[in-house]
This record gives structure tokens, C-alpha cells and sequence, in this order.
């Protein structure tokens, strides 16, 4: 999160030294993100056009431009507004900023540099698309991270003017002006509508005098009028108003004035914080980003954020807001820091804002549907703690967390797994504490029992490497055994080639977890006879044995799995079974496969079979039998889950052992 930070600062100071005054007579050609790969009649690119996007599979496969940002306009706006054109012209140097950002951290995904005037300059290049109407309605001034950097936290009263004179078009204005103040609102807050015409009324009775915060003593007032119509009988009233209490007064006309006019007020609200030369660093909650959403795999993102202001000594005093630098953070970036081989079985790790909503758990489900018809969940960026860790009744984990503590709490909790059709009875152990710089605490959740001891194994390189490399091993695609991120030439690397690389020592900056290859290469020999004992089952086979077993697999708590079909592939009679499809039967991020999970609560050497739900009674499904495999020594724990894949018809009992090939150290604390 460190690194995040000296990004937004190194774009924040660019922006300070570059910017000049504004020119009403400058013109000058930029990239526009809409007329990019637009053509005229004759086919040549547009004014503020070009062509110069290419697919990146970093970006989703998105076209975009590794050398250049390009510049997003509202429609509302005049793309070619010398406001526009002068801040597109200084803040062009951020180019650079952006390119070598990204070149020290290739993990990174979007940054930007969202303007008080309305412009939104992203990098990398990319083009952005009109909606069915032909307008882009996004204005980088409404999204979070530029109105949580731009102001401090604050309470607001609106007072809606609703007697006989506000009819027709007045109050069409009145509705879409309060509208767009509550955009500017963020989680940190407090709001209400008072409307009155002979006498005031709360616009949400249950909301009576809620706003608590506005009336603490000696909390300053600052009035905000806006005059809706084009009369002006009333304008040095609230003019007098505004300029007492220390506010702005702004006039609306049309519904085309509302936008523009209702950002005023955070540009005087930025004010002090210019003069104080207040530069924090802030962080949103989760959300998905709509540049990267397929509908199937949603990536969440958190984005970190830091306002502008010129620091040129004539405009100091004036305290002018240039816009937000802002860039987004992969969530899934956070959770590699606690790597999940160091969790358990039913480990995770979780984050929470300090409103105490979810930045990550597992249980964080932001979509609903299935297939390609997933939609996102309403309000799926503000789900609470206590929504997901229920059994927690008292509240006591998520209020410690809110006020940001460090300590532990324990529980018994219900776990429910395949989709909520099973239900595992745990019992946790939290840690928790805060995350210095940001406004988000951290936990751990260990079911006891598990995670924490692990085993360690005396075995060569060459002997681990020899038996890592065979076809039939592969490693937990979403775990880092190797950061392959962040130099250019390792990007393309597997993390089976990443790993010979690292211990081959000849790249130093192969950044890589040492004690987790150690133990996947002890997993890979001790379950290397697993090879020959299934080749010598499927070259023994009986000619009715395609009634059987039609896979077999194991998965150990490095992340490593062994495969074996007992049929062709066209044959399986679940095609999705072990793909990127199956998602809770495979090693993910933040869990354990379910078969996994499952069979390591029960004795070692018992079985559990699992039919699928939806099976009826059909006999085309498959059963699902699994065991966990245990140390043959006095220490009785299991270290990796066997599973077969049997059709419905023939239901196999075969125990299989894995000999001691090596001297194992003694149990090693986390």
C-alpha cells in the first residue's frame, strides 16, 4: 500500500509544478477518449482522434495505449473550452508520471487524474463509448475518491424551497440541483432534507432530527444558497447569507446550469484544506470496476486518492483546488499479503472501512445469477460486517475494528459451503488490527484445529524440482509462490518456471516465498508414487471398469494437486469438473477446495461422499468420494485430501498410503 501512495504522490507534485495560468486564447489538440478510432466519411481519424490502441491482456484484453493517456469530457461539456484545453495542456506531463509508475510496478491498473474543471485524464489510453443516447454522463467530480480527497468529512442540511412559486420548471431544477448534491455525499457523511413553504417539514419523517453531528457547540455553519430560476429579486438576500457564513451563492437557470453549479460548493469546501496544505491520502471502499467487469470473474477495486491545490505563492491565500490523482488497487493485491497456505483449511483473511463496511471476506458475494446473466447485487459495495460474521451478536468484533483496535475475539460460527447447501460448525479465532495509512482494519479468522502448524521437508532441490516438473502436477493458479508482476520479463512466466528460475539463482530480483516453495517441493516427492500407482491401475483396468472411477485427484496445503483420468477426456461426465468453472472445488485465493475442506473434518481414512444436488434420479452424475491422507508416524494429522470422481452406479473403497520418503522436522509454529 506504501508503493500506491508514492504514486499519487509523485502525480500530485507533477501537477504542482506543471500547472500555469489559464489562457482564454490557448488552443491545443490531445487525445480525446471518445473520438479515439473514430473516422470521418473519407476514413481518416476525427479532430482529437487517432488510432493507436492495442489489446492487453493485463487490462482484460481491453484495447488500450501503454505510452499515452487519453482525456474523458461529460457531454455536458465543450471538449474544446479553453478551461478544458489549458488544464489538458499542463497536465499532459503526468504522461511520464504515469508511464514510469507503471513501469516499477507493473501490477497496477488504472491512473487518473481527474480535473475541478470536469476533464478525466486516464492512463493507460483507452476509448470510452457513448450509451444508447449518444452521452457519457460521467463526471470524475461525483465519484467518491475525488469528493472524499477534495473535502473533509461534513454534515448537510438541504432546504427545499417547495410554496406556491416553485411549479413547472422551478421545481424539475429544485429536485435535479438536491439530486446532485446528494452525489457529492460520501460515506463520511451526514445528511437530511428539511422542505418548507409556510411551516418546515422532514422529506423523511423516520429521519426527524437525526443529523446529531449539526448540532454539536461550536460547530461553524456555512450556507449554501442556490437560487433556482432566472429572477433575481431574492439574489442579494442570498448573496448577504452566503457571504455571512462564510458560503458561496450560485444561481441556477436551467437544468444544464445544475451540474456546474452544484460543484462550487466543494470547490469552497476545499478551501482550507488548500491554505493548510492538508494533502491526505485517502482510500474508498470496494466497488467493481465497469472497465474490467465480464459478468462472470468480477474484479473488486479499492482506489487511492490525493488532492491537488497550486502551491504558487500569488494563488496560495486563494486556496484553488486543481482536481484528484488518484489509482485503483486490485483487492485481490491486498489479500496476497496474507498468503492463504498459512490460514488452514477454513482460514481467511477479511477487511473492513471504518463505516464497517466490507473491503474483502469471503463471503462477499457482489453478484447474483448465473452464467452470463449475473447482475450486481443493490448496495453490494455496502455490505457490513455484522451482515457476513453474524453469529457475532454483540457486535463486539466489527465496533473493535471500526474504532480501528488491535486484539482477538473467538466464536463458534456456521459456515455454509457449496453455495449454501452444506453447513460446517467452527470455531474462530479472530485477530485484528488496523492498517496504518488507510481507513480500513484488517483480520484473520483460524478455525481451531487448523493452521497452525505445518510441516517442513528435508528433500533437494533437484529431487523437488524432478518431481514438481511432471505432467500430471499442477500449482493453486490464484496463490504466489513467485511475484512474476513486478519486472517486465517475468510477467509471462508460470509459477513452475518462476520457481526453477528463483532457485536456480541466477535472477536476484525474483521476488519469491521461500518457505512456501520449500514445502510445495516436499509435497511433490512425497506424493510422487501416486504417479506409478495410478498407471498401474489404469493399465490393470477391468473391461467394465468404465462403470467406475473416472478420475482421481489430490490436493495438498501448498496448493499442489496431482490428476489421473480413467477415461478420455470427451468422456467425463462433468466437464467442468476441476476447471476455472468449478469454483469452490478448486484451490482459490481465499478458500480451500469444498472436497478438501470436507474431508479434512472427518477421521483420516473415512470417506465422504458428496452427490450433487441436482442429481435427481438420474444416474449420469457423479459421486464425489474423498479422504484426508495421513502422516504413517505417532503424529496423527492429515497433510493432503485424496479424491476420486465415481459414476453413480459403482462406488469404489480404496485406501491408498503415501510411504515416508523423507525425515520430516518437528511441528513449527506460524
Amino acid at each position: 500500500m506504501r508503493a500506491e501512495q508514492e504514486f499519487v504522490n509523485s502525480a500530485a507534485f507533477c501537477c504542482n509544478i506543471m500547472h500555469v495560468w489559464d489562457d482564454p486564447g490557448f488552443q491545443y489538440e490531445y487525445f480525446n477518449a471518445v473520438l479515439i478510432n473514430e473516422v470521418d466519411e473519407e476514413g481518416n481519424s476525427v479532430e482529437l482522434g487517432g488510432d493507436f490502441l492495442q489489446p492487453n491482456d493485463h487490462f482484460n484484453n481491453l484495447s488500450v495505449n501503454l505510452s499515452l493517456s487519453t482525456v474523458q469530457v461529460p457531454t455536458n461539456m465543450y471538449n474544446k473550452d479553453s478551461a478544458i484545453v489549458n488544464g489538458v495542456f499542463w497536465s499532459e506531463a503526468l504522461n511520464k508520471v504515469f508511464v514510469d509508475n507503471f513501469e516499477r510496478d507493473p501490477s497496477l491498473i488504472w491512473q487518473y487524474f481527474g480535473s475541478a474543471k470536469g476533464f478525466f485524464r486516464q492512463y493507460p489510453g483507452i476509448k470510452w463509448k457513448p450509451d444508447e443516447h449518444g452521452v457519457i454522463a460521467f463526471d470524475c467530480r461525483n465519484r467518491k475518491w475525488y469528493i472524499q480527497a477534495a473535502t473533509s468529512p461534513k454534515n448537510v442540511v438541504i432546504l427545499v424551497d417547495v410554496s406556491g412559486s416553485m411549479k413547472g420548471l422551478r421545481l424539475t431544477i429544485a429536485r435535479q440541483t438536491v439530486s446532485s448534491i446528494l452525489d457529492t455525499l460520501g460515506d463520511d457523511d451526514f445528511f437530511n432534507i428539511i422542505a418548507y413553504n409556510e411551516e418546515l417539514h422532514y422529506v423523511e419523517s423516520c429521519l426527524n432530527g437525526t443529523l446529531v453531528q449539526a448540532d454539536v457547540p461550536n460547530k461553524d455553519v456555512r450556507i449554501f444558497p442556490y437560487l433556482i430560476g432566472r429572477e433575481s429579486a431574492f439574489a442579494d438576500n442570498l448573496k448577504w447569507m452566503a457571504c455571512a457564513n462564510k458560503g458561496y451563492f450560485t444561481q441556477i437557470s436551467t437544468l444544464a446550469d445544475v451540474q456546474e453549479n452544484v460543484m462550487e460548493y466543494l470547490h469552497v469546501l476545499s478551501r482550507p484544506k488548500v491554505i493548510d496544505r492538508e494533502h491526505d491520502t485517502v482510500w474508498t471502499e470496494a466497488y467493481i470496476d465497469n472497465t474490467m467487469d465480464d459478468g462472470k470473474c468480477p474484479v473488486l477495486m479499492t482506489t487511492v486518492a490525493m488532492p491537488v491545490f497550486s502551491t504558487k505563492n500569488e494563488t496560495r491565500n486563494r486556496g484553488i483546488l486543481l482536481g484528484v490523482v488518484g489509482t485503483d488497487v486490485p483487492v485481490s493485491e491486498l489479500l496476497k499479503t496474507i498468503p492463504k497456505y498459512k490460514l488452514g483449511i477454513h482460514g481467511y483473511a477479511f477487511a473492513i472501512t471504518n463505516n464497517g463496511y466490507i473491503l474483502t471476506h469471503p463471503d462477499l458475494r457482489p453478484l447474483y445469477g448465473d452464467g452470463k446473466k449475473r447482475k450486481r447485487k443493490p448496495n453490494y459495495s455496502s455490505v457490513d460486517l455484522f451482515e457476513v460474521e453474524w453469529e457475532d451478536k454483540e457486535d463486539t468484533l466489527r465496533n473493535a475494528m471500526v474504532n480501528r483496535k488491535t486484539g482477538t475475539f473467538s466464536m463458534e460460527v456456521k459456515k455454509s459451503v457449496d453455495k449454501g447447501k452444506r453447513v460446517l460448525v467452527l470455531h474462530n479465532d479472530y485477530y485484528y488490527t488496523d492498517i496504518k495509512g488507510t481507513p480500513f482494519s484488517l483480520g484473520v479468522a483460524l478455525s481451531r484445529g487448523h493452521g497452525k502448524f505445518f510441516f517442513r521437508g528435508n528433500v533437494t532441490v533437484e529431487e523437488g524440482l524432478h518431481d514438481l516438473e511432471h505432467p500430471d502436477v499442477a500449482l493453486a493458479d490464484e496463490w504466489t509462490y513467485c511475484n512474476t508482476d513486478e519486472h517486465p520479463e517475468h510477467r509471462y512466466l508460470s509459477q513452475i518456471e518462476a520457481i526453477k528460475l528463483y532457485l536456480s539463482g541466477h535472477e536476484p530480483h525474483l521476488q519469491c516465498d521461500k518457505e512456501l516453495i520449500q514445502e510445495v517441493l516436499f509435497d511433490a516427492v512425497v506424493t510422487a508414487p501416486l504417479e506409478a500407482y495410478w498407471t498401474s491401475l489404469v493399465l490393470n483396468k477391468s473391461e467394465n471398469s468404465d462403470k467406475g472411477v473416472e478420475i482421481a485427484y489430490l490436493g495438498s496445503r501448498t496448493g499442489l494437486s496431482r490428476i489421473n483420468l480413467f477415461v478420455v477426456p470427451d468422456e467425463l461426465t462433468n466437464q467442468d469438473f476441476l476447471t476455472a468453472e468449478d469454483k469452490e472445488g478448486v484451490f482459490n485465493a481465499d478458500h480451500f477446495p469444498l472436497w478438501y475442506k470436507r474431508a479434512a473434518e472427518q477421521v483420516p481414512g473415512t470417506f465422504v461422499y458428496s452427490l450433487p444436488f441436482n442429481s435427481g434420479s438420474e444416474n449420469k452424475s457423479v459421486v464425489l468420494a474423498s479422504t484426508a491422507i495421513q502422516l504413517l508416524d505417532e503424529r496423527k494429522s492429515p497433510i493432503a485430501a485424496g479424491k476420486w470422481g465415481l459414476k453413480w452406479l459403482f462406488l469404489s473403497h480404496t485406501h491408498f498410503y503415501i510411504d515416508r520418503r523423507c525425515d520430516i522436522s518437528p511441528y513449527s509454529a506460524m
